[in-house]
């Protein structure tokens, strides 16, 4: 038998069951960040052709992709956010790394809707910042990625 963190007594064979259940959500899990990253890599750098584009069939193009893709990767985002809560929650797992993580993903969903927000300005043709400031904005994902992998892999605290 085993005690879980929630202090739920299991029995091996449901043991076993949960652990690959746990398996299958992490797997899941993981793919939902990786896929949630690459809209979060690849938006902003749409951002940046548009702030350059000066061709209106050019700034049309990059106005449908900017949409498209920032309705495509909020459920994702969505989606890695609730699987992670499930594997935070339903394992108990705890330390002051995993409050250090939990912030920087609320950060990191500040800034997703902040992109929803440029997107719109965007289509609206209201937002006139250089390529210059979008080339910058679109480092801070690399930044919490290379945190939150240091927290969760590391554990420094």
């Amino acid at each position: 038998m085993r005690v879980t963190g929630a202090g739920r007594i299991i029995r091996p064979s449901s043991f076993r069951r949960l652990s690959i259940m746990y398996l299958w959500i992490k797997a899941f899990h993981i793919i939902m960040v990786v896929s949630w990253f690459a809209g979060l890599f690849y938006l902003p750098r749409i951002f940046v052709n548009h702030a350059m584009a000066s061709d209106p069939a050019d700034i049309a193009r990059l106005k449908l992709m900017e949409g498209k893709l920032y309705r495509f990767v909020t459920p994702i985002a969505w989606l890695a956010i609730v699987s992670g809560l499930w594997l935070w929650l339903g394992e108990g797992i705890g330390g002051a790394w995993m409050h250090a993580k939990m912030a920087l993903i609320v950060l990191l969903y500040a800034y997703h809707h902040y992109c929803g927000v440029l997107v719109k300005r965007f289509a609206l043709d209201q937002d006139h910042r250089s390529h210059v400031f979008y080339r910058w904005f679109n480092e801070i994902p690399v930044l919490v990625l290379t945190a939150v992998v240091i927290l969760v892999t590391v554990k420094p605290f």
